[in-house]
């Protein structure tokens, strides 16, 4: 039986991808194995949000070469669309592939051996239709990702995404809610809505918003948990809130992406909003829901950022009061406006004021869980952790480590949260 391997790098959406392209494998007779595992077929799903994305990529890339020689390389994902001659260049790659035709891979890779150099990228931006990748079993029972949309329209001047995954598709709404029923079916309890740019779903088809889909997916039985991934901050408006604060399984969880918190800078980076503006979304979430987690993208060392403008940001920060971010540092992005600017941040600089930000954002997630203390909330378990502890999650994504001498994996249960360890709450199992 020949065997695949795959390597996610970057995003959920990623994540799904490669679950689905893994899937088409195993139901063309293919025997899928670990990445550090010796393949007939190596898949690598690359990312190029930074330049750290891309060097990872090529890193990955020649890992694989040495774990077989004779093995067959596939290299798909943003990196593969947005620098093709160059991927194509790295030693042992025999296919590249890009963000469209995925569904297609198998074939593809059958059409190869290992002296093969193929470039099978086409135009994205061009494209107009979702591309329908399914996945019907996921290795994680507890959770599993749903692709719904695709590409984006935004341009933020820093960004290469809208390069490398085109205009929105959106999925339609049938086949997405035929694919949660199935999933439910099959016994997964949490459903995470995925997409490039998930405020987005809807636009183009003109027939459904994501809201819509939202309460539709709050019908379907046995999916208990419904958690948005990252989401632009215009989208969720009072009509939004108002639209979706009485469904039954939406986590009180939301990833609204910030970039940053002083107005200049927002519009130098092309963003939709303004500071004023953000905190009114925020404040509008947090009195629908009591307990709602605010997490968020930070960006320090954006072209032109002044200590001015970067204190700022910090002072937002300090005022909105995340309950966690990720926090990284500008990465010059070939064919994007901001590469361009002249005034580029050095990397101290950045450095820095990534280690403040950070900083206070710890300062913040701590004084978030700290609030639950004391108090019980129902946590679903997905993993073991460690010292006979298993690891969950609350609705509001707050990470729990409980005893147990059971496996808890993909179960429920009631938690009194008693202590906070460097953003981690240990609890105790109550019935």
């Amino acid at each position: 039986m020949k065997k695949a391997a795959f390597y996610t790098l970057g995003c959920k959406v990623n994540q799904y991808e490669t679950e689905a392209m893994a899937e088409l494998f195993a139901d063309s007779g293919y025997e899928i194995k670990e990445f550090t595992e010796v393949a007939d077929v190596y898949v690598i799903n690359t990312c190029s949000v930074t330049n750290m994305g891309d060097r990872k990529s090529r890193q990955i890339i020649r890992r694989a070469k040495k774990l077989n020689p004779n093995a067959v390389i596939a290299v798909t994902g943003c990196y593969a669309q947005t620098a093709p001659d160059e991927v194509l260049a790295i030693e042992g790659v025999n296919l590249v592939l890009g963000t469209k035709d995925r569904k297609n891979i198998v074939t593809l890779v059958e059409e190869l051996n290992t002296e093969s150099n193929i470039n099978h990228v086409s135009d994205i931006m061009s494209n107009h239709e979702f591309e329908e990748l399914q996945i019907k079993q996921y290795s994680n029972r507890t959770r599993a990702f749903i692709k719904i949309q695709e590409g984006c329209n935004q341009f933020c001047s820093y960004c290469i995404i809208p390069y490398a995954r085109g205009p929105v598709r959106s999925r339609a709404k049938d086949d997405v809610v035929r694919e949660i029923k199935e999933l439910a079916h099959n016994g997964f309890k949490e459903i995470i809505l995925v997409g490039i740019h998930v405020a987005s779903y809807g636009v183009d088809l003109g027939n459904t918003t994501l809201e819509s889909l939202i309460m539709d997916v709050d019908k379907i039985d046995g999916v208990e948990r419904i958690r948005l991934s990252s989401i632009e901050p215009m989208t969720l408006n009072q009509e939004f809130i108002d639209s979706i604060k009485d469904s039954k399984k939406l986590c009180h969880h939301f990833h609204i992406s910030l970039q940053s918190g002083c107005d200049e800078t927002l519009k130098r980076m092309n963003r939709k909003y303004t500071t004023a503006q953000f905190k009114g979304i925020v404040d509008g979430l947090r009195e629908a829901f009591n307990d709602v987690a605010i997490t968020t993208d930070i960006m320090v060392g954006f072209p032109d950022e002044s200590d001015e403008e970067f204190n700022k940001t910090v002072e937002f920060v300090r005022n909105i009061k995340f309950a966690d971010a990720h926090v990284f540092q500008y990465s010059q992005r070939r064919g994007t406006p901001a590469a361009k600017r002249p005034n580029q941040i050095s990397p101290d600089v950045k450095e820095k004021r990534s280690k403040i930000i950070i900083a206070e954002t710890q300062k913040t997630r701590d004084e978030f869980i700290n609030r639950f203390i004391g108090k019980t909330m129902r946590v679903l378990f997905e993993q073991p952790a460690k010292d006979g502890l298993f690891e969950g999650k609350t609705d509001n994504y707050i990470t729990v480590h409980a005893p147990s001498d059971i496996d808890l994996n993909d179960q429920f249960r009631n938690v009194l949260l008693e202590r906070n360890e460097n953003g981690i709450v240990i609890g105790k199992i109550v019935e």
